[in-house]
């Protein structure tokens, strides 16, 4: 390293990646008196894409039950559109995957892709304001199957000769189906198929085929107990489904407590939780009676029995039952809003947000390794071309190859995690999700599992995160020359097949600039003109 170049680089990791837990705030296991867990896609993982095809067909038959159109029954799922953390707008019928400022990433109507012209139109600065009357914000892994099936159906009106587009929907002859309403219609879907429909039975007919089972679960939820801490589940899964899953889970031949019950590995077990309303004013707490699979009557006031089963309840009752104060806890779920969110914001619950895409998204990271170097040697080049100026500078660089290579490149890097691009970044963007995983979520990882791999006394330490002004200073005063704090150019090359943003199936440019400009006046005025 040269003399006097700041270095910040961690401590070198000596676990694999997916094998380790990811830190945004310092976190004592030592000092964690209870550990919760949620179970659907926590304890619980879902095999991709089996269970979304399976959630996805569900819906898709309920809604033309409805009255949809016949021709909806033949789409079928891809796995590869979708991603979590996207925004629906009820007053457009756009998805937009948006910055952790609300700055517009992309802009996608059904399966069409809107130029950046497009988007200003209809969203002035290319900005939104997260409002909850007009926006839907796609937090879990269950919403993958409602993102692409409302991004068909809006498709299919779109270019369906019979129904004219309107300004809020799509009519057909007297009737008007808005944005707002065909939203609702498959968010009503969605909730039937998971709360009345068949698709918790059809999950327990298979286990095998919907859910991952992994031998060292057992091991890991033991190993939290016998350090002296207590582990509760905490679930909106009723009694008879988690009983299920939980027995399918836990049934692993050699594990610490094999032929038991699986409830020997938690402390308390709760389940209809509702989160997040849980973690606010909450709802009646009753025992669930065991064998009949219901809930006895009255409102259960007493202690804590052993090896029962809790429906409902809030945080507090629950923490006062278990004597728990809110940093003596650590939730580990995979739901940024109604695990993590609300239990840091609303209890000061410390939080393990579990990212099960983590796994893909660090393939991608390392496997591509070229395409973020070279962006960051054309993000060099770029502070270059203004690096000698000041304000008595007329003349100004010509950027716009530099900028059509960063756009090009940043598209690549979209690509490769798929049509709608990474969960947690757009080029040099941090995605809207990811704002809410720094901000929300003391540590992180791909799976709890990971919990394996740290001593239960274990100190988990937050990289230093430091400001502009400080990372690009030395402590002497002088500031740390550029080729010192960006990685080379590498090779370049221009070339990009533009055949997928041409015909919207893909999203072009993205809002990576900070002078917001998103094509050049050459190219706006080319796009002009094809309109």
């Amino acid at each position: 390293m040269e003399t006097g170049v700041l270095d910040i680089s961690p401590t070198v990791e000596k676990r694999d990646p997916d094998k380790r837990i990811f830190v945004n705030r310092s976190l004592s296991l030592e000092k964690i008196k209870f550990y919760g867990f949620d179970m659907d896609y926590t304890l619980a993982e879902y095999k991709s894409p089996n269970y979304e095809i399976l959630g996805f067909n569900m819906i898709r038959d309920h809604l033309v039950q409805l009255g949809y159109p016949p021709e909806l029954s033949k789409l079928q799922y891809k796995a590869e559109f979708p991603v979590r953390g996207l925004w629906w707008d009820n007053l457009h019928g756009n998805l937009l995957k948006v910055d952790g400022f609300g700055n517009i990433l992309f802009c996608c109507h059904g399966l069409r892709f809107l130029k950046a012209e497009e988007i200003s139109i209809l969203y002035p600065n290319k900005f939104m304001q997260l409002d909850e009357r007009r926006i839907y914000v796609y937090n879990t892994l269950f919403n993958l199957p409602e993102i692409y099936l409302l991004a068909t159906i809006i498709d299919y009106f779109a270019k369906h000769p019979e129904y004219k587009e309107v300004k809020d929907g799509f009519k057909w002859k007297d009737l008007l189906m808005s944005y707002n309403s065909i939203f609702q219609d498959v968010r009503n879907s969605v909730d039937y198929v998971h709360m009345k429909g068949t698709l918790k039975e059809r999950t327990c007919e298979n286990l095998e085929q919907y859910i991952h089972k992994d031998e060292r679960l057992p091991q890991v939820l033991y190993n939290l107990r016998a350090s002296g801490a207590k582990t509760f589940l905490l679930t909106n899964s009723d009694w008879k489904y988690t009983n299920k899953v939980m027995n399918y889970l836990m049934d692993i031949p050699g594990a610490p407590y094999a032929g038991e019950t699986w409830q020997k590995y938690f402390d308390y077990t709760f389940v209809d939780a509702r989160k997040p309303v849980f973690f606010g004013e909450g709802t009646v707490m009753r025992q669930v009676d065991k064998e009949t699979e219901q809930l006895r009557l009255g409102h259960h006031t007493g202690k804590i029995e052993k090896d029962a089963v809790y429906s409902g309840g809030s945080c507090e009752v629950l923490s006062r039952l278990i004597g728990a104060k809110g940093r003596d806890v650590l939730y580990v779920g995979d739901h940024i809003f109604g695990d993590v969110l609300k239990s840091k914001k609303l209890r000061g619950w410390r939080t393990f947000l579990i990212i099960p895409e983590l796994k893909d998204e660090l393939n991608v990271w390392t496997s591509k390794k070229d395409l973020f170097n070279k962006l960051q040697g054309y993000d060099q080049e770029l502070s270059e071309l203004y690096l000698h100026m000041d304000s008595s500078n007329k003349d100004r660089p010509n950027v716009a190859q530099v900028k059509q290579s960063i756009r090009e490149t940043i598209h690549l890097m979209e690509m490769s995690y798929g049509t709608t691009g990474s969960l947690f970044r757009s080029g040099s963007r941090q995605t809207f999700f990811s704002s809410q995983v720094v901000r929300y979520a003391d540590i992180y990882a791909g799976t709890m599992l990971n919990l394996l791999f740290y001593p239960t006394f274990y100190m988990f330490r937050a990289p230093a995160m430091l400001l502009p002004h400080e990372s690009t200073v030395r402590h002497d005063g002088r500031v740390i020359p550029e080729e010192h704090r960006r990685i080379g150019l590498g090779t370049i090359n221009r070339g990009l097949s533009v055949e997928g943003i041409t015909t919207g199936e893909e999203p072009g440019q993205t809002h990576d600039f900070d002078d917001d400009e998103f094509v050049d006046e050459e190219s706006s005025e080319k796009s002009s003109e094809s309109h």
